[in-house]
């Protein structure tokens, strides 16, 4: 019985290949097709939820558009998106202080 992870791996594969009747590759190109839609996946997932925190922050402004939504920075949330940044980066400094 295959581990988990492996097993999830190989229900990937046989979903792309079904998609994809056509299809052939060689181990490397299978590994880098797998890896990057997987890692597009994880980063639109990760940037989605990076985003609405930076919303509900009032850091940012989302504007709904049919079928999307757009995000912009408006001229009054500069100063407190710079006090944001600031501030993160003070409490970095001050972590590589006590190391």
């Amino acid at each position: 019985m295959p581990r988990p992870m492996v097993e999830d791996i190989a229900k990937d594969i046989l979903e792309y290949f079904l998609r994809n009747p056509q299809a052939a590759d060689d181990l490397e190109g299978v590994a880098r097709w797998r890896l990057m839609s997987q890692t597009i996946h994880r980063d639109v997932e990760e940037t989605s939820q990076a985003l609405d925190y930076l919303v509900q922050k009032g850091l940012l402004t989302r504007v709904s558009r049919p079928g999307s939504a757009f995000f912009r920075m408006q001229a009054e949330q500069r100063a407190e998106a710079k006090a944001f940044l600031a501030a993160d980066e003070g409490k970095a400094q001050a972590e590589v202080a006590e190391e």
